[in-house]
């Protein structure tokens, strides 16, 4: 199956820095782990498929297999989604017909302060942490006898994690470009595992969320880029629930992103459903409402390569 011709290209992280003036971000923590996924996860990405299959009675009971032991590698949310044209990069190809989408949160404790070291360390430390959930998991799904793919949270995915994740029912679009889960909030990541393997797919949920992000606007006034939309965009095209999508100004909030910590801003201040899901449970002395670092944004950067379309939201009042 290739992606649809009004696919967006897949994100291309060196041509985005590239066009910031490179990567000014240096973390030794955050060099470590990209080493780890580099050197330690992605050769572990393949493995043999057990040539005795295990028959299911229905795909029902397979999916339910597949998601306990999700749950018991460490996942915090899973469901399972068909793929479609739409939900793969342009000019990319794949030969599976389900997505398994994995979610983990992140650890609200280090988001006290964004953008800071801690909330940096802890957007890839996530990444690893989903990854390792996804690779065992494709392991346990080539034990049963079903050949699949790992599609990383970080890194050159062929399928998108975010529309599948919707059709999986993991939540609603946020006006911030990211999923917002009813226990979980926005502040979690995707991963996937797409696979031939007969499964109960689930479905999208409406859980009031998108109507929340209509009158809501915390995202959109602590956005130091100015970059997130007071109003949804027709030309973006719809979403599950037939509503036009926010789109965030990509080519304002990069450059932004690059210089400091990977920003995230927008995702701790998020006040869907009262912050339940930012407390923290673990004994940590953690606040609601973290301290927001406002810098002076970068020029916008629009680069001249294949990338998804963004409106250039209020440019005139930025540039």
């Amino acid at each position: 199956m290739k992606g649809a011709e009004n696919s967006p290209p897949p994100f291309s992280w060196d041509d985005w820095y590239s066009s910031v003036g490179g990567r000014t971000i240096h973390i030794a923590e955050v060099d470590d782990i990209m080493h780890g996924i580099k050197n330690y996860q992605l050769p572990r990405f393949k493995g043999d498929t057990n040539p005795v299959q295990t028959v299911f009675d229905s795909p029902a009971t397979a999916a339910a297999a597949v998601k306990k032991m999700a749950f018991e590698l460490g996942a915090d949310e899973v469901g399972v989604a068909e793929i479609e044209p739409s939900d793969i990069y342009k000019n990319r190809v794949v030969n599976e017909k389900y997505a398994i989408v994995v979610g983990q949160k992140m650890l609200w404790r280090n988001f006290q302060e964004v953008p800071s070291h801690d909330s940096a360390v802890e957007c890839l430390r996530i990444y690893f942490s989903l990854g390792e959930v996804v690779i065992k998991l494709a392991d346990y799904i080539r034990s049963l006898g079903y050949a699949c793919t790992v599609e990383h949270p970080v890194g050159d995915s062929d399928v998108m994690h975010v529309p599948l994740a919707l059709k999986a029912g993991f939540g609603e679009l946020g006006r911030h470009g990211s999923i917002i889960h009813p226990k979980m909030g926005p502040l979690f990541r995707l991963g996937s595992v797409i696979t031939d393997m007969p499964l109960q797919t689930d479905s999208p949920i409406d859980a009031g969320i998108a109507a929340f992000c209509d009158t809501c606007k915390a995202c959109r006034r602590y956005c130091p880029a100015n970059a997130i939309p007071d109003e949804r965009s027709p030309e973006a095209g719809k979403d599950h629930l037939g509503n036009y999508r926010y789109k965030v100004d990509t080519g304002k909030c990069f450059p932004y992103f690059a210089k400091h910590n990977y920003c995230s801003i927008c995702l701790p201040v998020c006040v869907y459903h009262h912050k339940e899901w930012a407390k923290d449970f673990e004994g940590f002395n953690t606040k609601l409402f973290p301290a927001v670092d406002f810098k002076e944004p970068p020029t916008p950067t629009d680069p001249d390569i294949p990338k998804h379309w963004y409106p250039k939201i209020k440019r005139a009042l930025s540039v």
